[in-house]
């Protein structure tokens, strides 16, 4: 076992370190100390230290900023000024004349809707419409049973109700209800995307 002695660098250090916990006194004198001393450091660092300048960027002249953001929290988002799609409003579309190949699409669906004689499948009924309708809305045809269907045929002429460069709502009377029709424009052509019945 070593000899320790009251001389050396190591005595000097026993006693710094074993100074606080000969007495509570002296514990809590330590501990306040520590804290002065901890938020003193914490003021006047900073302000020794101080805040990044803004430095001259060297290809345009112009200052830009730099900011550090302290650890746990979020940096500011940049904001640019490009346009945004919320920013701009949107154009309204304007009426246009009725296209006739929507009209001639939408009179050829409105047969292939009315025509579902007696044992006609569902995938057959949807086979006549597929050409006419668009992809998208084609599986929710796929939820219409054909038999319960209450038109058999055409009865009129389509009246167009609203008409625009890319789409036309019309109406086509059937000897049940009324079919309210939309066709649109897409890559494939004219097709129907929605239909409603109408008393």
């Amino acid at each position: 076992m070593p000899i320790r002695t009251n001389r050396g660098r190591a005595a000097v250090y026993r006693r710094l370190w074993g100074w606080p916990l000969r007495s509570p006194r002296h514990l809590i004198g330590a501990l306040v100390f520590l804290a002065i001393l901890i938020t003193a450091l914490g003021i006047v660092l900073p302000k020794v230290v101080g805040k990044p300048q803004a430095k001259a960027s060297p290809t345009t002249g112009t200052t830009t900023s730099v900011t550090t953001t302290p650890p746990g929290v979020a940096a500011p988002v940049p904001t640019s000024n490009l346009p945004t799609r919320l920013s701009t409003p949107l154009a309204t579309p304007t009426p246009a004349p009725p296209n006739a190949d929507a009209i001639r699409v939408a009179k050829e669906w409105a047969a292939a809707w009315v025509n579902h004689p007696a044992g006609m499948t569902s995938e057959q009924w949807l086979a006549q419409l597929k050409p006419f309708t668009t992809e998208e809305y084609l599986p929710v045809m796929g939820t219409v049973d054909p038999a319960n269907i209450p038109a058999t045929k055409v009865t009129g002429e389509p009246v167009v109700g609203t008409s625009y460069p890319n789409s036309v709502q019309l109406t086509i009377p059937t000897d049940g209800p009324k079919l309210a029709i939309t066709v649109v424009s897409t890559n494939a052509g004219w097709r129907v995307a929605d239909y409603d019945q109408a008393s």
